[in-house]
């Protein structure tokens, strides 16, 4: 037989032709084939959609990243940028405040400066060397009580008027020195640290009293001694007649010589404080002092006498040995801060 399917009899209206169904029966995917078409495209749109949707989503995440990126850039380069300015800044700062007066000058601009404080303190001494030019004659007496029973005699014209000269000019030094002082440490307190900046104080206070402690002690030990030996060694030979000039040349000298030997404490301290020596480095060194001390006595004192000289090496060696106190006190502080 044919597999040909029979024809309807004409004139008989014909059913549609059924739609042919895909899929697997019995599964529920069976469906017409128009139908599979149409849900084939309903398909392909939503995964288009959604393949949109995951591009856009995959856009935001990108736009999202590069923003990211960019403001870790941003802030990479903040840091990088902060990182090298400031530690240079924390340094200007520690500079200004480790050195709160420093102000930048030049060489020539330096010299001027200083030019004008030598002078100024020059002009001072000159101006107290003048004031003690007026009370001459009262300074001399007094510098002519220790040599008591001493004739004194002005062998050349003119001396005692170069004599009184010289006595103002000492006397007005010693009065101008706290300026001195001053017009110097005004010179170099700009470019001093904080730190040292403490130290200055102490040390003018100090300096200044170890001089007229200075002074005291040539007049009420040395120079009494020197003349008491002086004068009466050769006593029973021959009759003391001396000239003015040569001895308040004796009794000036001695006094300055004795004044500057006392600033040897302050001079350690100083040392000590900055951190250039220690102090069981000087006390190593005290066999060095004494001889040191004893040469400085022979050259200082105008006489040749050893008593002056043993009081003035005496004098020299104990201040040594105060230096070394106050540098060993000083390094301590310096320790326990530290």
């Amino acid at each position: 037989m044919s597999d040909i399917p029979p024809q309807p009899p004409a004139g008989q209206p014909t059913d549609p032709p059924a739609p042919i169904r895909v899929g697997r029966p019995g599964t529920g995917l069976d469906r017409p084939e128009g139908t599979a078409l149409v849900d084939s495209a309903v398909m392909d749109s939503a995964v288009m959609d959604s393949s949109v949707m995951d591009s856009s989503v995959m856009n935001s995440a990108v736009m999202n990243s590069s923003v990211m990126d960019s403001a870790e850039v941003d802030s990479a380069w903040g840091d990088t940028a902060g990182g090298d300015d400031a530690p240079a800044d924390q340094a200007i700062l520690r500079a200004q405040d480790e050195f709160p007066a420093e102000v930048e000058m030049s060489l020539v601009d330096h010299l001027e400066e200083l030019r004008r404080r030598v002078l100024r303190s020059l002009l001072a001494v000159v101006a107290a060397a003048a004031a003690c030019l007026l009370f001459v004659r009262p300074l001399v007496r007094l510098l002519e009580l220790p040599a008591q029973g001493i004739h004194f005699l002005q062998l050349a014209p003119g001396e005692f008027l170069f004599v009184s000269f010289k006595v103002a000019g000492y006397a007005g030094l010693s009065l101008a020195l706290p300026y001195v002082f001053y017009e110097g440490l005004s010179f170099v307190l700009p470019g001093l640290s904080r730190g040292e900046r403490r130290l200055v104080a102490p040390a003018v206070a100090g300096s200044a009293l170890l001089f007229l402690a200075g002074l005291a002690f040539a007049w009420w030990a040395l120079v009494p001694a020197a003349l008491n030996f002086l004068v009466n060694y050769g006593a029973d030979v021959v009759e003391p007649l001396w000239s003015i000039e040569r001895y308040l040349d004796f009794v000036l000298l001695l006094m300055v010589a004795t004044a500057l030997a006392f600033q040897l404490p302050v001079l350690q301290l100083l040392l000590a404080a900055l951190g250039l020596v220690r102090a069981r480095a000087m006390l190593a060194a005290w066999r060095w002092v004494v001889l040191v001390a004893a040469l400085a006595g022979a050259v200082l004192t105008p006489s040749t006498d050893p008593v002056t000289m043993l009081l003035l090496t005496g004098a020299i060696t104990a201040l040594y040995l105060v230096g070394v106190g106050l540098a060993s006190l000083v390094t301590g502080l310096r320790t326990s801060a530290g």
